[in-house]
């Protein structure tokens, strides 16, 4: 059954219907506490019904017609003119419910013994309407829930402006990724193939599941540690294959993973760096050290290589390609103030640290697809 959350009104999401009913809600019942002052509180409930009704026409009016038709597409002339029509119109309209509806209930029911409220009922109806005090108490009074109501929807709409061009920055960085990941290993395949590796298919395989891992489980905010780890080593045991030998390689892992989320793909960019400009670029025994250590939330995650004797010209560049430019943009979009990442060179070694507050959520993850799952979806 559908979450009656999900239900639409119109176009409307129902909790979206809600939220604005909810708002009017309190403005009815606030505008009947201030008039109760001086009015009994039944009079005060009865004559805002007719009150509220032109708050509500003059803030839809202005907030889903003025505002996108004209302000937001730049006709400011023609903004300020309707504008102030609007303003002027509203103001009409609660002064006539104020003569017609509200004033002759206030008379029959309370008795006012307000000698000038009295005569003034007795007005020709035009003297009534543009009376400079009732007209100035009136519009004051209709413009300061409207304009309050206008600014909560100006914030909303700026947070999600806000929230839309971060999220399109980051999707746009996140799809940086997986070419520069894909482009890195690819090579990796080519050099096996040269010699006619028999180790070509394990790693079609290996580079398969990580593609399949990165199409199906990389498009949320968050991802299961546990899952990016598996990745992680999935990626190492690839260039395990194309090393051998020569390269001396540890993986610690330590601490509580159960639970815990973390940003996708946001670590494999370090590894990746650690054997693009560590092992690759050296000749003979070279080494690796990787160490994960989760502490509560906190995940402290360090990635150090060795050097090579000869460092080729653009050693210099070996932080600043374009994996470690776009992890480092992503970190400070989603983890603002809540990660710390540090970078040593010295003449033997690299090492990278990364601290991050992970963010634990109740929810379950699919495990990391395999070969053997393609079919699932084929």
């Amino acid at each position: 059954m559908k979450n009656w959350l999900e239900l639409k009104i119109g176009t409307w999401p129902l909790k979206r219907v809600a939220l604005h009913l909810a708002f009017w809600a309190v403005v009815y019942f606030m505008y009947t506490g201030i008039y109760a002052i001086q009015l009994t509180y039944t009079t005060s409930l009865r004559n805002n019904l007719f009150y509220v009704p032109v708050h509500m026409f003059y803030y839809y009016t202005l907030a889903y017609w003025l505002l996108p038709k004209y302000l937001f597409n730049g006709q400011y002339v023609k903004f300020e003119i309707y504008l102030l029509v609007l303003m002027l119109v509203s103001t009409v309209m609660s002064r006539l419910v104020g003569i017609y509806i509200a004033n002759p209930y206030i008379l029959q029911r309370e008795h006012p013994t307000d000698w000038s409220f009295i005569e003034e009922q007795r007005w020709p109806l035009h003297k009534q309407l543009f009376n400079l005090l009732t007209f100035v108490n009136a519009w004051k009074a209709i413009n300061m829930v409207v304009w309050f109501a206008l600014v909560l929807k100006m914030v909303k709409l700026w947070a999600e402006r806000k929230q839309a061009a971060l999220q399109a920055e980051l999707s746009a960085l996140k799809a940086q990724v997986h070419p520069h990941f894909l482009f890195n290993t690819l090579n990796n395949l080519y050099a096996l193939t040269l010699s006619n590796s028999p180790k070509s298919p394990e790693v079609v395989l290996g580079l398969s599941d990580i593609l399949r891992y990165m199409l199906y489980e990389c498009n949320t905010e968050n991802a299961s540690l546990k899952q990016e780890i598996l990745v992680l080593q999935q990626y190492i045991s690839l260039e395990k294959l194309r090393y051998e030998d020569r390269l001396d390689l540890t993986f610690n892992i330590e601490g509580d993973l159960d639970d815990k989320y973390i940003a996708p793909l946001i670590m494999l960019p370090f590894i990746e760096n650690a054997f693009k400009h560590g092992t690759s670029e050296t000749q003979g025994q070279v080494w690796i050290n990787i160490n994960l250590l989760v502490s509560g939330n906190v995940l402290k995650f360090k990635v150090s290589n060795s050097k090579p004797d000869d460092l080729p010209a653009d050693a210099g560049k070996h932080h600043g390609h374009i994996g470690l430019q776009n992890v480092q943009k992503r970190l400070d979009l989603l983890y603002p103030s809540a990660y710390q990442l540090k970078i040593f060179d010295d003449d033997e070694a690299y090492l990278v640290v990364l601290q991050i507050e992970l963010k634990q959520l109740n929810q379950t993850k699919p495990q990391l697809l395999t070969h053997e799952d393609t079919h699932a979806y084929s």
